[in-house]
C-alpha cells in the first residue's frame, strides 16, 4: 500500500479544514491521492455540520490512512483542541496548528509520509501566541535541522501547468530588494531550484531563465546597475558549472507562451515579479512548493480566506493540485533514489 500524504490543517478558523473536506469528497472524480488530516476530530466534524455535508471520518495512525481513504476520512487526531469559530482567527488555536505541522514533517522524515501538505496558516494569531518565525517556509527549515540535523536553505516556488516561478527575494518590502540582492543569493536560489527540477520533477537537464531586477533589465545600465553588477555575474558562475542559465531578461517579455516555452523555471527577483503571472495564469491550479528541502511539501497558492470561512463556498481546487503534484513529486523522489 502507497504511503499517504501528510496534510496539516492550517489555521481551523480559514478554509483550512473546509477545502480538506472538500478535497476528500470529490477523492474519486478527481482521483485525488490518498492523504490523512492532522486536525482535531471534533472540530472538523463540526465544520462538517455546519457545512451541511455528510462526512465519514475515522481516526488513524499514519500507516493506517491509505486503507482507510477509500470510505473514510483519515485523521491523525492532535493533542491540541481547536475553537471552532470561522472566519474569526484565534491565537488559542496557535499551539494545534503548529503541532499539524511539526508532526507532517515529523512523519515526513520518519517514512510514515509520502510528503507534506499545508494548509493556509495566519501570521498574526500564531505571533500572538508567541511564534517566532517569519512564516510557514522558514519554520520548514528550522524543523528540517531539528528533525534530520540538515541546515536547509528553503525556496519558494510557484507551479502551475503553464509556469513555474520562483522568487529570489520574498518577504520584504520593494524598497529593500535591491539591498538584499546578490550575486550569491541568486546563485544559490539556481542551484537549489536546477537541483530539484532534476530530482523531483524528472527534467534532466533544467533550463532557468533569470528575470532582470529593473525595467527591460536594466537596458545596459540605463535603468539601473543591478542587472549588470549583480545579475549577469550569477549567470556566468551558472553557466561555468553547467547550469543552463540564460539572461537577464526583461519581465515584461519572459511570461508569453513563446517565452514560456524556452525553459523550465524563471528565477525572479522579488516577490510580486514571480507570483503576478503565476497567479494570473493558472490561480486555482497554482501551487506553493518548498524546494531544498530534504522532504517534499507543497500548498494551495492562497491564503486562510478568513471572509469566506465557513460559507460553503471555498474551493478546494489549489489543495487539490498541491497533493496530486506532491505525490507526483514524492512517486519521482522515489524513482530516483532507487536508480
Amino acid at each position: 500500500m502507497t504511503t499517504a500524504l501528510a496534510v496539516s490543517v492550517g489555521d481551523p478558523s480559514g478554509i483550512g479544514p473546509e477545502i480538506a473536506i472538500a478535497a476528500f469528497l470529490t477523492r474519486a472524480a478527481v482521483a485525488v491521492p490518498a492523504f490523512y488530516l492532522l486536525a482535531d476530530p471534533a472540530q472538523i466534524a463540526l465544520r462538517a455540520r455546519h457545512l451541511g455535508v455528510s462526512l465519514p471520518v475515522q481516526e488513524v495512525t499514519p500507516a493506517q490512512a491509505a486503507a482507510v481513504f477509500g470510505h473514510a476520512l483519515p485523521i491523525v487526531p492532535l493533542a491540541a483542541r481547536f475553537i471552532d469559530k470561522p472566519g474569526r482567527p484565534d491565537p488559542a488555536n496557535a499551539a494545534g496548528t503548529i503541532e499539524a505541522i511539526d508532526r507532517a514533517v515529523a512523519a515526513c522524515l520518519a517514512g510514515d509520509a509520502a510528503a507534506v501538505v499545508t494548509c493556509p496558516i495566519a501570521k498574526k494569531p500564531l505571533y500572538d501566541a508567541g511564534f517566532r518565525f517569519p512564516g510557514h517556509t522558514e519554520y520548514l527549515a528550522h524543523l528540517s535541522a531539528r528533525h534530520s540535523g540538515i541546515d536547509a536553505m528553503p525556496v519558494m516556488m510557484l507551479a502551475g501547468p503553464g509556469l513555474r516561478t520562483v522568487p529570489v527575494t520574498i518577504h520584504i518590502a520593494l524598497a529593500e530588494v535591491p539591498k538584499v540582492l546578490t550575486t550569491e543569493l541568486i546563485v544559490a536560489t539556481a542551484r537549489i531550484t536546477a537541483a530539484d527540477l532534476a530530482g523531483r520533477f524528472g527534467i534532466a537537464k533544467p533550463r532557468l531563465a533569470i528575470a532582470g531586477l529593473n525595467p527591460h533589465a536594466g537596458e545596459g545600465g540605463s535603468m539601473g546597475l543591478e542587472d549588470e553588477k549583480i545579475v549577469r555575474p550569477a549567470i556566468d558562475i551558472l553557466r561555468a558549472e553547467g547550469i543552463n542559465a540564460s539572461g537577464p531578461l526583461p519581465a515584461d517579455t519572459l511570461f508569453h507562451a513563446r517565452a514560456r516555452a524556452g525553459y523550465d523555471a524563471a528565477l525572479c527577483m522579488y516577490h510580486d515579479q514571480a507570483l503576478i503571472p503565476a497567479k494570473a495564469l493558472a490561480f486555482d491550479e497554482a501551487v506553493n512548493v518548498t524546494l531544498g528541502l530534504p522532504f517534499i511539501r507543497t500548498s494551495p497558492d492562497h491564503g486562510t480566506a478568513f471572509d469566506i470561512a465557513g460559507k460553503g463556498v471555498a474551493r478546494p481546487d489549489s489543495l487539490i493540485a498541491a497533493l496530486k503534484l506532491a505525490r507526483k513529486l514524492a512517486d519521482t523522489d522515489t524513482k530516483a533514489a532507487a536508480a
